[in-house]
């Protein structure tokens, strides 16, 4: 599969995780290559728009994304 079509503007990568390449690649494998309806940042961002994405929310909080979303 593709890789995820937010990946090159997604904040969580290019801001918050600029300083851990490692963890970074880890974490893309994970949530942007492949299957993304697992990160919370794409769920909350195809449902309410990017701009409604927290900074802070992390691909792992899908609760919290569920939250968001009402």
């Amino acid at each position: 599969m593709a890789d995820c079509e937010m990946l090159a503007k997604c904040i969580f990568f290019n801001d918050k995780m600029a300083n851990m390449p490692a963890m970074a690649e880890m974490l893309k494998k994970k949530y942007c290559r492949g299957d993304n309806s697992a990160c919370a940042r794409y769920v909350v961002c195809k449902s309410l728009g990017r701009e409604k994405v927290p900074g802070d929310l992390t691909p792992s909080q899908l609760d919290r994304a569920q939250k968001l979303m009402g």
